[in-house]
């Protein structure tokens, strides 16, 4: 055998070798681990009685991690010093409870874990496991169920807390402000249906909270709520459905500040349409007031002249139904705003809409004569305006055709501001589109309970696109309106106000009733629909 095929022998040996043994060596697939974790043990044992420590371990065949604890945890009853649960930023074969509160005696206790448990390689969730013991001689087995929705929305919002408040001789309506509940479960993030567990016997007042800061109590800026309307006695065999709502905001003005000249800022939260607000101090005679409203925060704006004062501060009452404050506003020569006007909309106009010409600075007079609106053919158009002082706005209300342009002329000098400036010219233009590029529906509806405010709005209910009133049977009909995909949502006007009243839970008054409905396919353009739907009748 010669030297060089001594040498290609060799090497197909040795690559033979290291061919069979990276084949060993690597991984050959399989079926993807999908078990969940296995608990092998736990000290305390699970549903242990008469507990005294202060320490649970959960072992577990494999290593597990803890994610998102802070949404998926709930402990039932409530602890005011929440456990320490190790370990969170790591992989370990098991877990350890610290336990710092002060346990109630003959309490069950049930520590819902969700789907934080985890295995550390795939991430198998062990769902929904639960701790439970008891610091008395027994675990109490009763439960409560049911079914949490949403006022106005088609779903719920996800992780919705259901509490228990026992109705004892320390219970009042306004526990749910200042105290934590006496068992509460949580509907988690896929979950609307609710089970409270391990309850003791007797009487409670069942609630639901979107718990916007997880403090377990109702914070009516941030959370919504949801109430049973009447106490429930455990052990009971009834299902219950809670209602999720906004409550509108009781009225409560803010400390007003000046920020520029002749203008003072009166924030608020709640209705400002019942907000008064009178100056009390002695003004000279020349003094002038208004009053607008930011078109975006929830802030009035009190302009004034003359520009300067002899005085150093002013003093308002700021009063409504349900409050009344009297505040002191340092007064300071600053720069005022400048004029600055704008319009709507831009484009595109509807065949029913008004034009608007709004400004930052309010307006004071019109000369209607100086504003001219032509048509595509360069002929007059009459129009009509309507001026609303509060939000500042001109509407120039005028006839349209399909299809058509209109030029909208504003000459210098038409608008006065309430410190005497005036505009320069303005030019707007806008056109109609033609009718063959919307949609038509009629809508015929069943067991519907009159009046009823129908909406055509987005998946999620939060925009509303269009809305009818209507007091009879009858089919109602949207005209002209924008292809797109819809989704329904029928009011039932009970006081007949013409508009949605959510609910408050001191009053104990529910939201009014709403349904939903989908369409089954998009509106097309130049196409007419017809909807029926059948209301569950109530």
């Amino acid at each position: 055998m010669n030297k060089t095929l001594s040498n290609f022998i060799l090497a197909t040996v040795i690559a033979l070798v290291f061919i069979n043994c990276a084949n060993k060596g690597t991984p050959q697939g399989g079926e993807k681990d999908i078990d969940p974790p296995v608990i092998l043990s736990s000290t305390p044992e699970n549903y242990s009685t008469n507990f005294k420590g202060n320490e649970i371990k959960i072992y577990f065949d494999e290593y597990v991690k803890i994610k998102d604890l802070n949404k998926q945890l709930i402990i039932s009853p409530p602890m005011k010093t929440q456990p320490e649960i190790t370990p969170l930023s790591t992989a370990s074969k098991y877990i350890t409870i610290k336990i710092y509160d002060t346990l109630q005696p003959n309490t069950t206790y049930a520590f819902n874990f969700g789907n934080s448990i985890q295995d550390n390689n795939e991430g198998n969730p062990f769902s929904y496991y639960r701790y439970v013991l008891s610091t008395g001689d027994y675990i109490d087995s009763l439960n409560v169920q049911g079914q949490v929705v949403d006022a106005t929305k088609r779903q719920p919002d996800t992780f919705v807390s259901v509490m228990l408040y026992e109705v004892d001789s320390t219970y009042h309506d306004s526990i749910v402000y200042k105290e934590t509940p006496k068992y509460i479960t949580n509907t988690l993030d896929s979950l609307t249906t609710f089970s409270i567990e391990n309850v003791k016997e007797g009487k409670y007042k069942l609630i639901a909270l979107k718990d916007a800061n997880n403090d377990n109590k109702f914070q009516q800026k941030t959370d919504k709520i949801g109430f049973y309307e009447d106490f429930i006695n455990i052990p009971t065999d009834s299902t219950y459905k809670l209602k999720l709502f906004s409550e509108d905001l009781d009225f409560k003005a803010i400390r007003p500040r000046q920020f520029v000249g002749n203008k003072i800022d009166f924030p608020y939260e709640g209705d400002y349409k019942d907000m008064r607000i009178t100056l009390k101090s002695e003004v000279p005679n020349e003094f002038e007031s208004r009053i607008t409203k930011d078109e975006k925060t929830d802030t009035l704006y009190y302009w004034y002249l003359p520009k300067k004062l002899a005085l150093d501060s002013l003093i308002f009452n700021v009063s409504s139904k349900t409050f009344e404050k009297d505040f002191t506003v340092k007064i300071k020569d600053k720069e005022r705003d400048s004029l600055l006007i704008n319009s709507a909309p831009s484009g595109n106009i509807g065949y029913k809409d008004p034009f608007y010409i709004y400004g930052s600075v309010p307006f004071k007079s019109f000369n209607k004569s100086k504003i001219t609106i032509l048509d595509q053919d360069s002929l007059k158009v009459n129009f009509n305006t309507d001026f609303d002082t509060i939000t500042n706005t001109l509407a120039l209300n005028f006839d349209k055709i399909e299809s058509g342009s209109y030029n909208i002329q504003v000459l210098p000098e038409a608008i006065t501001d309430f410190f005497g400036n005036k505009n320069d010219t303005l030019n707007y233009a806008v056109k109609t589109p033609s009718k063959n590029s919307f949609s038509n529906v009629r809508v015929n509806l069943n067991n519907a309970v009159y009046p009823i405010i129908v909406q055509l709005t987005n998946e999620k209910g939060e925009d509303v696109f269009y809305e009818q009133y209507q007091t009879k049977k009858g089919p109602i009909d949207f005209l002209n309106i924008k292809p797109n995909k819809y989704f329904y949502r029928i009011i039932y006007d009970t006081n007949g106000n013409q508009k949605y009243d959510t609910g408050n839970y001191l009053k104990k008054i529910q939201p009014e009733h709403a349904s939903h409905f989908e369409t089954s396919e998009s509106y097309r353009a130049d196409w007419s629909y017809q909807e029926t739907f059948t209301l569950i009748k109530r």
